[in-house]
């Protein structure tokens, strides 16, 4: 994140500019067969341009953004920060990214001055549920954006994943930035890297829940989406690999992953494991055709008082899904139990439809 506008020297018999204009000095990352940009990416440089707009004593406790447009990444954004209000509590900004001169992203922050809410405090938060805490072996760790990626995630089973009532499950995961921040960075650094990891898997609980299929789409030569297919041959390949090869795969939903280890644990179990490949391959289920995030919820709970360079426990959930779109809730914990964000998601959900149907 680099300023447009440097300030020039102190001149006392200047009034001061303030610089409110920010890009991003590298590409941001478009994941395999998405419209656009990962979302996290422009969710946290959002953050990390208007944190410089603030005293060191304010810190961000609230952000709430709405997904625009698709994002190009080979196009840098431009963050245009406007300072709408400066309380003595309380801080204002709302950013807005653009690209070709056009909002793809705005988000409105809230910041509060530390300590400010007096000595004797009201006090309550959720409770980490009882988990089995990451293991640290790397082959155990998926690194979403590819092995380079800047955050690495470890899954855990779907909660009451057997039930009939998608708004019964959860999704878990461990999350993490990768290597150290820099304590350079500040506790602002740690914020960006959540609000940027907050978006992972966000609206694909939804996905997850209804055990749709979802995986990334091929390109035709001309850059236009192929019809995406799996088949026999391409099960049969992975249910050839074995499970640290899976776990390490890019761009394939983990639900398939999933299926493809019950098919082989079935396989060990029955030798008619081929039939039952060829027929969940073949098996009718509800394919995405689109799933796009449309707005996205931080709250900030303990925001000095966490790492996003150590373990931090997620849990989502989805009370409602409807009319094309899906609701999802996010709460983060870190490793020893501190409810430390609560996020909150919608997006647009709809299925692929037959080819005869008309809306």
């Amino acid at each position: 994140m680099a300023t447009l506008i440097k300030p020039g020297p102190p001149d006392p018999s200047k009034s001061s500019i303030e610089s409110n204009l920010f890009t991003n000095t590298r590409p941001l990352w478009h994941p395999p067969g998405a419209r656009g940009i990962y979302g996290g990416a422009v969710i946290a440089q959002c953050l990390s341009a208007a944190q410089r707009t603030v005293p060191e004593n304010f810190t961000v406790h609230s952000m709430h953004c709405y997904f625009v447009l698709a994002g190009n990444a080979d196009i840098p954004i431009i963050y245009h920060v406007e300072r709408v209000r400066e309380g003595k509590s309380f801080a204002t900004r709302t950013v807005q990214a653009r690209q070709r001169g056009k909002p793809i992203f705005t988000t409105t922050m809230s910041f509060v001055r530390e300590n400010s809410g007096g000595k004797q405090l009201v006090e309550h938060a959720s409770e980490m549920p009882d988990i089995a805490g990451p293991v640290d072996e790397e082959q155990d760790l998926r690194s979403p954006q590819g092995s380079d990626g800047p955050f690495q995630s470890q899954r855990i089973d779907i909660l009451n994943h057997d039930s009939a009532s998608p708004h019964e499950k959860k999704t878990r995961q461990w999350v993490k930035a990768r290597g150290r921040i820099s304590p350079s960075g500040g506790h602002q650094a740690h914020l960006s890297a959540l609000a940027y990891m907050s978006d992972s898997y966000f609206i694909g609980t939804v996905a997850r829940v209804h055990r749709l299929w979802r995986y990334a789409a091929p390109r035709n030569a001309d850059g236009s989406k192929a019809t995406a297919m799996i088949d026999d041959d391409v099960v049969k390949k992975l249910r050839s690999m074995d499970d640290d090869t899976l776990a390490r795969m890019q761009g394939m939903d983990a639900d398939v992953i999933d299926e493809v280890r019950k098919l082989k644990l079935d396989n060990n179990n029955n030798n008619d494991g081929d039939a039952k490949a060829s027929t969940a391959a073949a098996a009718p289920r509800p394919e995405v055709g689109m799933m796009v995030s449309l707005d996205h919820t931080i709250y900030f709970h303990n925001p000095r008082e966490f790492r996003a360079d150590e373990w931090l426990f997620t849990e989502m959930e989805s009370p409602w899904a409807g009319d094309g779109r899906g609701l999802v809730f996010q709460r983060i914990f870190t490793r020893e139990g501190k409810l430390v964000a609560s996020c909150v998601q919608e997006g647009v959900v709809r299925l692929k439809q037959p080819a005869d149907s008309k809306l």
